[in-house]
């Protein structure tokens, strides 16, 4: 099961991207490195509406397995940055359905898929991105669903440390730029159907504001990046991002309103 396809890390893109992170989108041009993690606005396969999942997930440009487990969530990121992705160039992905893990949780059963990609720049076949996502399967919510109690926790001391509150119009921007037409992030009664009280916040917009703070904090990009989707995060709440050193690497949590851990991460410079 692979799935190639091909792009364009074109500038007027990059410049929304920067915009939605807030950054001034001036200071992109052509020919400059991507940030490293800014890649996730590529490679979104153009899926005919028809072809939506019932959850509105697109196409992943490879075909995952039957399991009978409708509802499709980010569960994890593995990415080795191997060189850069000058903004212009033209790009390859090459993607291939990994290893599949069926578990049972307190909401039952559930599966883990993971997804390796390639990602090459026109006149090299050295890869100079791989990554490796795993995505969460979960059996269709009941009409009463209703999310677990999450005890209030501490957040512990860290060296940045940084809270923002993800809004609907942010969701919506992210959404538009990575083309995401998964009905969590925009459909709030279909939200609610799934027992969330709120819009549920892109997975991945926490590893950007991370890999912002990354930037900032260390002064280069990173070279290894590891994480884990633990909570779902709610629109409109507090989010709490921290950052600290952690033997060679950085460790880097999003914590939820109640300090609960939502997102894990260790990156390497």
């Amino acid at each position: 099961m692979t799935g190639l396809a091909d792009d364009v890390c074109a500038l007027p893109l990059v410049r929304r991207l920067a915009a939605l992170l807030d950054l001034d989108p001036g200071a992109f041009a052509e020919g400059d490195p991507l940030p490293r993690g800014w890649h996730v606005a590529l490679f979104n396969p153009p899926t005919r509406q028809s072809d939506l999942r019932a959850d509105g997930a697109a196409d992943l440009n490879v075909t995952l397995p039957d399991l009978g487990l409708p509802r499709l969530m980010m569960g994890g990121r593995r990415i080795d940055f191997l060189g850069a992705i000058p903004i212009g160039a033209r790009v390859r992905r090459i993607s291939r359905a990994g290893a599949v893990t069926n578990k049972t949780g307190r909401s039952g059963r559930f599966a883990l898929v993971d997804v390796e990609h390639r990602i090459t720049v026109a006149g090299d076949d050295a890869p100079v991105l791989v990554e490796t996502t795993s995505y969460v399967l979960r059996e269709a919510a009941g009409g009463g669903a209703v999310p677990p109690a999450v005890p209030e926790t501490a957040i512990p001391p860290a060296e940045v440390m940084r809270t923002v509150v993800p809004d609907a119009p942010l969701l919506f921007r992210y959404s538009a730029i990575t083309d995401n037409p998964h009905r969590i992030h925009y459909d709030l009664p279909y939200a609610r159907s799934e027992g969330y009280p709120a819009l549920v916040v892109n997975g991945t917009i926490p590893t950007m504001l991370l890999l912002e703070m990354f930037r900032t904090h260390v002064g280069s990009e990173p070279t290894r990046w590891r994480s884990r989707n633990l909570a779902p995060i709610l629109c409109g709440g507090p989010l709490t991002l921290t950052l600290s050193a952690d033997g060679d690497g950085w460790l880097m949590r999003a914590h939820g309103p109640v300090g609960e851990v939502a997102l894990e991460a260790t990156a390497w410079r």
